[in-house]
């Protein structure tokens, strides 16, 4: 796989279950199909330059959160196809460029981040950034820099001095990040302004300290990968190179990862993963195929397979369901896709066990609720009668009775035909809940106080 790649490095990988894949030794062609190639420089030298020798590239990630969300995935699966393909990726977080925020894709300045919050994201993220790449051995084994490391020590004067000289402000204002912002309502600040000289610079450093020589990033990030290219040139007297994958959207041209509640984010803190799961679930037929070809690593022969499918039955929803295996097992492992499956299982009469409070809150986000003292659920418990009465699933007790004799109450999603039935702690389904359903879908909830 080239020199830079240690036998030891390679034996590191497999037992990680991190395997090189021969499959992607021609990364510029596995790209290809996959529809990951929006721009390129030097596009007639790039794919032989990439299969010469394994290569050192980066990707930048602004925390503006404690999480990446959806948005990111793109960037990151392309640094985990590079890595496996032999490639040393190096995921660059921004501690000073996060401080400005990038204007690019933006019709109004960002809130400026403090020192501490920055810190808190960084190391969220930097968790997140472990699931998909390998940061533990060998001379390929991917790199977490802060570009804030090298940026606290650069006074103003000497940044202009030494960076801010090679940067002709006509090529600048050339820029489509600029001139869409210098149009807008908005207008643009001369802190963002200079967001692009320092992500440049990062180039730069990133070449003299790992001799990276290739910048990723999405489409938006084109002038920001081709103003470092032009500062290598005239600050290192080298040649770098540039990549940009399309953005993450709908069929619609609408950015993926929203939904009315907010964005799809890569923390389980944030979007559990019955919820993640659920999302990739419900992805629309006419986005499913772009979806699988980007975020997983399913072969083009088995992308193909589900697409026939699909064609033959779109109802069977096959397509989706492996894509939200799939991207759900990569941020959140499997013990992560088995809690997604089995929430899934819930809403179908799947007996309800191993969840947390959590979890349920979040299966049942939209089923009335009632609330019960914990303490007298211990020592008198709760008859099923006055629970369903409570929870509002049936109006009098005299509805309660006939519903339970006639087999359409369900405790935890296990059928309870006693009209004599009472409710104890042993009934909880997680930490405080227990489910209460009447008939096929009417749920409720009882939460212990």
């Amino acid at each position: 796989m080239g020199e830079y790649c240690s036998s030891s490095y390679i034996a590191s990988l497999k037992a990680r279950n991190f395997q090189l894949d021969k499959s992607m030794t021609d990364i510029f062609a596995e790209l290809q199909w996959r529809g990951l190639i929006h721009q390129t420089t030097a596009d007639d030298a790039l794919p032989k330059w990439l299969n010469e020798a394994p290569r050192t590239l980066y990707a930048g990630f602004d925390p503006t959160a404690e999480s990446l969300h959806v948005g990111s995935l793109l960037p990151l699966m392309m640094l985990r196809r590079f890595q496996k393909a032999g490639h040393r990726p190096i995921a660059l977080v921004g501690g000073a460029t996060g401080m400005i925020g990038d204007p690019s894709g933006k019709s109004a300045e960002r809130n400026l981040l403090d020192v501490d919050q920055l810190a808190a994201n960084i190391a969220g993220i930097e968790v997140q950034m472990r699931h998909l790449l390998d940061f533990d051995s060998g001379d390929c084994a991917a790199v977490l820099v802060n570009n804030n490391d090298w940026m606290k020590g650069f006074s103003y004067t000497d940044f202009l001095r030494d960076v801010g000289k090679n940067f002709p402000v006509n090529v600048m204002l050339g820029k489509d990040s600029v001139k869409s912002r210098l149009t807008s309502d908005a207008g643009l600040s001369y802190t963002e302004f200079s967001y692009m000289l320092l992500q440049a610079y990062d180039f730069v450093r990133l070449n003299q300290d790992h001799n990276c020589e290739l910048q990723i990033g999405g489409s938006d990030q084109w002038g920001n990968v081709t103003a470092g290219i032009d500062l290598g040139r005239r600050m290192l007297s080298k040649q770098f190179y540039g990549v940009t994958c399309p953005l993450l959207t709908k069929s619609d041209g609408a950015k993926m990862g929203k939904t009315e509640s907010g964005a799809i984010w890569l923390s389980a803190e944030r979007t559990s993963p019955y919820q993640f799961f659920q999302y990739w679930r419900n992805v629309d037929d006419a986005d499913v195929d772009k979806c699988l070809k980007f975020l997983t690593e399913l072969s083009e022969e088995e992308i193909t397979a589900l697409a026939e499918s699909r064609e033959a039955d779109a109802a069977k929803r096959e397509s989706q369901i492996r894509l939200a295996e799939e991207v759900t097992t990569l941020i959140h492992g499997e013990d992560g896709l088995r809690r997604a499956r089995l929430a899934s299982e819930v809403l179908f009469g799947a007996e309800i066990s191993d969840l947390s409070d959590t979890d349920l809150n979040e299966i049942f986000s939209d089923v009335p609720s009632a609330e019960f003292s914990a303490a007298t659920l211990e020592a008198e418990g709760l008859g099923l009668i006055d629970a369903l009465v409570l929870a509002g699933l049936c109006k009098s007790k005299g509805e309660a009775r006939r519903a339970i004799k006639e087999g359409g109450v369900y405790v935890n999603n296990v059928r309870r035909d006693d009209i004599e039935t009472k409710l104890t702690s042993a009934d909880k389904a997680s930490e405080s809940i227990i489910v209460l359903r009447r008939g096929k879908k009417k749920f409720a909830l009882i939460k212990l106080v």
